[in-house]
């Protein structure tokens, strides 16, 4: 059994792989604007040492304004230095670390439940995960912090049988919180809480202990000027339930509308109120079966819409999974429990769509995990029956599973790209295609930023060079709410068509004498004007018009 053990993992981590490699530069359906950025900060400190911000090797990237964390960026540079800045250069990173993953996630269970077999299942399981093979064929900083997660998570559970993993294991620690946003808040507290609640068994080798909160402390030191900057609060300030745009006028209008008599509005609706309601429906909507198991997260970019984050044949084992934790009082389920009830603590104090697949991805594992011990369990009890249940039994649960993960791929690779295609920013490259082979032909090139930052995308398609961008005369940024827009850099400008002042009417007529190109909607251009050029979403609606204006 032993020597058969690396042959069937090995052949796990080649299906973990093709699942995230496969047609990976065409689905999803284009990069987003986050793929982009990253991928061009990381071209840019490959190419000169400096971010697009012309700061060289910077902690933090300022990118769009949200500052982005370093570590997804630095480790894209291999990947843009071997296949070059396109989709492929981007994306082999996620494909790589997602299946590294995989393979963290037979350490993880064999060394957790002391089974190989456990191992194995749960490796299959993220494998095969919807929730993990979406997170990991795209730029998501959440997949690497989840690598790091489950590696420091590996090292520490060794520790306890071997007390120098414990030193180890605090540098995938540190790693996570350099990688993303939700770590940083997710990493501390569970290091906290698996001391609190391990402190008996930690405190004879204190030693260790003390030198592991050293290396960590160490670690997290590049942090201390973040913290006294306005960088730190940046990102929070756009998706947080108390931002100051929302939080007060939201409260005055639930307190005009109530009945109550006076005082009572006042002491009934307040931001501890507010806060402790919302973090409670934001928290609470992460364990809920519409969420587990039928529908997913509302964020298309995230997840495959009207499937759950786990698939259905998984409900029985997460089950028996949990309550064997329990009945046998697993020496690391505290553990286990910690990391599920503290995954969902860091976007419960967030605004964005809810539940959400992205920040919570941490939890993934978790449920994997469990669901492994669950079928450990199971098949346990099977073991005991007669041959005519047990193949029977087994041979309706390979179809169970078969058939689950095949519509489930089904819809990823043949229907999610084209129904969902605009989600993704798609059109861009087929835009910039035509703009690169014309760009000498005009004297400015005006793109809308109706989707959304067409600036980074016109970097990254053209593949501009970031000295030039670094120092450009003619870039003009502006910041609106924390959030960073170029309005010009060359001979590009990157005005909203839809606004007063900046239609296209407007445009041409403050640059008399000068050959335009425009790309935007349908509708920011006459009908009677020609285009040179139309670029379909992949359901066939209409993502751009490009059309010139001649002196």
């Amino acid at each position: 059994m032993r020597k058969i053990i690396p042959v069937i993992l090995f052949l796990i981590l080649v299906l973990g792989f093709v699942l995230r490699f496969y047609k990976v530069k065409e689905i999803p359906p284009s990069l987003n604007w986050d793929e982009v950025s990253i991928a061009y900060n990381a071209y840019s400190i490959l190419k000169t040492g400096k971010d697009e911000w012309n700061q060289s090797f910077p902690i933090h990237f300022k990118a769009y304004g949200e500052y982005k964390l370093p570590v997804q960026i630095y480790l894209s540079i291999p990947g843009i230095y071997l296949f070059g800045l396109n989709e492929l250069g981007v994306r082999i990173t996620p494909v790589i670390y997602g299946t590294l993953t995989v393979l963290a996630m037979f350490f993880l269970g064999r060394a957790l439940f002391q089974s190989n077999l456990v191992g194995l299942i749960s490796s299959f399981l993220l494998a095969v995960s919807p929730w993990h093979i979406q997170l990991t064929r795209a730029s998501f900083e959440s997949s690497l912090a989840t690598l790091w997660v489950i590696l420091g998570i590996s090292f520490l559970v060794k520790g306890f049988f071997t007390k120098k993993w414990f030193v180890i294991s605090m540098i995938p620690f540190g790693l996570s919180v350099f990688t993303y946003n939700s770590a940083r808040i997710f990493t501390p507290l569970l290091l906290l809480v698996i001391f609190l609640l391990y402190r008996k068994s930690l405190v004879k080798f204190r030693k260790i202990v003390v030198i592991s909160i050293v290396v960590f402390t160490i670690i997290l030191l590049p942090l201390a000027p973040y913290l006294f900057s306005g960088e730190r609060s940046a990102r929070y300030k756009l998706v947080s339930i108390t931002d100051d745009l929302g939080l007060i006028p939201r409260i005055n209008e639930n307190r005009g509308f109530s009945r109550l008599p006076q005082p009572l509005p006042r002491l009934v609706h307040n931001k501890i109120t507010y806060v402790g309601f919302y973090f409670a429906r934001n928290y609470l909507a992460h364990f809920t079966p519409q969420f587990l198991f039928i529908s997913g997260a509302p964020h298309k970019q995230h997840h495959v819409q009207n499937i759950g984050e786990l698939y259905y044949f998984q409900a029985p084992f997460l089950i028996i999974g949990l309550v064997a934790l329990f009945y046998l009082k697993h020496r690391f389920k505290g553990l286990l429990l910690s990391w599920l009830l503290l995954s969902f603590i860091p976007v419960s104090v967030t605004n964005d769509s809810i539940p959400h697949a992205l920040r919570t991805l941490i939890a993934a594992p978790f449920y994997q995990l469990v669901c492994a011990f669950g079928f450990y369990i199971s098949f346990g009890w099977i073991k005991k029956w007669k041959a005519v249940a047990k193949i029977s039994v087994g041979a309706l649960l390979v179809i169970i599973i078969a058939v689950s993960i095949s519509y489930y791929l089904n819809e990823y690779y043949n229907v999610y790209p084209k129904t969902y295609s605009r989600d993704w920013q798609y059109g861009y490259k087929q835009a910039l295609d035509y703009i690169g082979k014309h760009r000498n032909d005009y004297d400015e090139i005006v793109f809308s930023r109706t989707y959304g930052e067409p600036h980074m995308f016109t970097l990254f398609f053209l593949n501009y060079d970031p000295s030039k961008y670094q120092t450009n005369p003619n870039l003009v940024r502006f910041e609106t709410h924390d959030w960073v827009r170029v309005l010009r850099f060359d001979k590009f400008y990157f005005p909203d068509l839809g606004d007063e002042g900046t239609q296209f009417a407007d445009i041409v007529k403050q640059n008399p004498g000068k050959k335009l190109l425009f790309i935007g909607k349908t509708e920011d251009f006459p009908k009677e004007i020609p285009r040179l050029l139309s670029v379909d979403f992949l359901d066939g609606k209409r993502a751009f018009d490009i059309i010139e204006v001649t002196p």
